[in-house]
């Protein structure tokens, strides 16, 4: 499915066809599953984002400009909602679940690939939202800088400025507990 593709489901769903979405949907429910869990680290607040995010990109379709890219435009509402289920978080005080994503290393990994990931996730949980936000987009979602600007609504030199921070926070909190 192409852009083009994206914005005639769109179409049709807007003209009445509400199956057209459909597509939409199973495009794009695991990538957005699994940005949403690098973000929360739990799979059920993962999978509450992604059904709202979906929820709110359907009942919101008519502002959704076909210039663009669809999956832009609904990641950025997932994004968003992770960002807001993260605030919700922090106010709860709830201890983060350490899961694994979907497409996520398995119980026969070794011990030691587990600690490093283990680490390296615990680093980038401890990372602002914002700074968080594009490290997922650009490691774990595969994002160019173009599109992760897209996606959160800043230009490219932010994007790139914010990478750079985010970079350097996790190597110092690696290097702080023995992990580079």
């Amino acid at each position: 499915m192409s852009r083009d593709d994206d914005a005639a489901r769109v179409q049709e769903c807007l003209n009445g066809n509400p199956q057209a979405f459909a597509t939409l949907v199973e495009r794009y429910e695991k990538p957005l599953f699994n940005v949403a869990l690098r973000m929360l680290r739990n799979p059920e607040d993962a999978r509450d984002v992604t059904q709202t995010a979906f929820l709110k990109a359907y009942q919101g379709l008519e502002k959704y400009d076909p210039q663009f890219k669809f999956y832009s435009w609904i990641y950025r509402i997932a994004i968003n909602e992770s960002l807001d289920a993260l605030r919700l978080r922090r106010r709860e005080t709830d201890p983060v679940d350490d899961q694994h994503p979907a497409d996520g290393p398995g119980p026969e990994d070794s011990l030691a690939a587990d600690a490093a990931e283990s680490g390296l996730l615990d680093a980038i949980d401890g990372l602002k939202p914002d700074y968080r936000a594009v490290i997922v987009l650009k490691y774990f979602a595969d994002r160019s800088y173009d599109e992760i600007g897209l996606i959160l609504g800043i230009e490219e030199k932010t994007v790139k400025s914010r990478l750079f921070t985010a970079r350097q926070m996790l190597k110092d909190r690696l290097s702080t507990v023995g992990a580079l």
